[in-house]
């Protein structure tokens, strides 16, 4: 098992760092460029033409690495569809930018593939044990019988079409609602160099060896724990090119290595809380520029200059400054929740949203005369 997940992690990596090194000249040639005079993003840091699809070389090292050490079924087929639609549909962003509405819009469509598939949230692990129990309105919706999880996989409504039933379940929407978000999450996290690669393979890497205290037998720890491995290589491979200054760009073709961990993030059993506390830096943010956003009468998807990255940018950080300090507390934060029960894990979540969102919340204030 350690051989076959370690020689996934290496050849991983060995694919990314070699198809992303000859992709470089390839998307010059092709001008396949992130062009600061023609791409007017009001986030854009750079000031010269860079390639900007390296989500192509990481989707193609990943699914070759996994195919050979994953067992065939539906599920991998439907993930490997769903992330295909997600890559081809963001090189077109790459090249002509698309709508953000758009993009919305195929994120949720690659979630409703792979829910068709048979992959969804189908419950968690009840947080509040020991601190509301039975006779609780949680309780009653979910818990019951009791057996320490609430359970998401109950209809809530069904639909005849045809003859076909179909239903619609806390499930699906818990799913499509956390894969969209951790793909747009993951997104703007991406704004300074380096940042995103190496807090993407922390996060898979963490994944990956919790999913390693279930048996490996399962189809679906093994599926989880080779494609948490083969992200994490895949994410390391691409980083010396990443790495402040940028030769490439993750590009919005990227979106489809967030789809995967996304997915990987539950496929062997719930481990959303991991995910949280292992990404929590971007989550944060996310759920700030949303909130800001929103409180002042614009669009959630409309790209600006505040994010966490900018702000520490504007109080005089250096690119490799904030890189550093993404993955020092994504390594911290990671290890930790290794070591929590569910109920932990749920003050640890409360606690780093107040600490990183207040201090978020400071440097909106101590920056607010930055152009936005």
């Amino acid at each position: 098992m350690i051989a076959t997940l370690a020689t996934v992690f290496l050849f991983s990596l060995g694919m990314s760092f070699i198809l992303t090194k000859y992709s470089i000249p390839f998307f010059y040639k092709i001008k396949l460029l992130d062009d600061p005079r023609t791409h007017k993003h009001p986030a854009i840091l750079h000031t010269t033409p860079t390639p900007r699809s390296g989500g192509v070389p990481l989707f193609l090292a990943i699914w070759t690495a996994a195919i050979f050490f994953v067992p065939h079924s539906p599920i991998v087929f439907g993930l490997f569809l769903a992330s295909l639609v997600a890559a081809v549909v963001g090189v077109i962003d790459d090249r002509y930018d698309l709508s953000p509405l758009l993009r919305f819009g195929i994120n949720i469509l690659c979630v409703i593939i792979v829910i068709l598939f048979g992959i969804q949230i189908p419950f968690i692990t009840y947080p509040l044990q020991g601190i509301v129990g039975q006779g609780s309105p949680i309780w009653h919706l979910f818990a019951y019988p009791y057996d320490g999880i609430l359970h998401l996989d109950r209809a809530l409504m069904s639909f005849h079409i045809m003859g076909i039933t179909l239903s619609l379940t806390l499930a699906h929407i818990i799913t499509i609602l956390w894969v969209v978000w951790l793909m747009n999450m993951l997104n703007w996290s991406k704004g300074v160099d380096g940042q995103m690669p190496g807090t993407v393979a922390i996060a898979a890497i963490i994944i990956g060896i919790l999913s390693l205290r279930f048996p490996y037998s399962e189809p679906h720890t093994q599926l989880a724990a080779v494609l948490s491995f083969a992200i994490a290589g895949a994410s390391l491979g691409f980083l010396p090119f990443n790495f402040p200054p940028a030769k490439i760009y993750p590009g919005y073709s990227t979106t489809a290595m967030y789809f995967l961990l996304a997915c990987v993030s539950f496929l062997a059993s719930v481990k959303l809380a991991t995910a949280i506390l292992v990404l929590a830096v971007p989550f944060v943010d996310g759920m700030v520029t949303v909130l800001r956003r929103v409180l002042t009468g614009h669009s959630p998807v409309r790209g600006d200059k505040r994010h966490a990255h900018h702000l520490l940018m504007a109080i005089g950080l250096k690119k490799y400054q904030i890189v550093l300090i993404y993955w020092t507390i994504s390594i911290i934060l990671g290890i930790g929740s290794l070591f929590l029960s569910s109920t932990g894990k749920l003050f640890a979540i409360g606690m780093v949203i107040a600490i990183i969102g207040g201090g978020i919340c400071y440097l909106l204030i101590l920056t607010r005369k930055t152009d936005a």
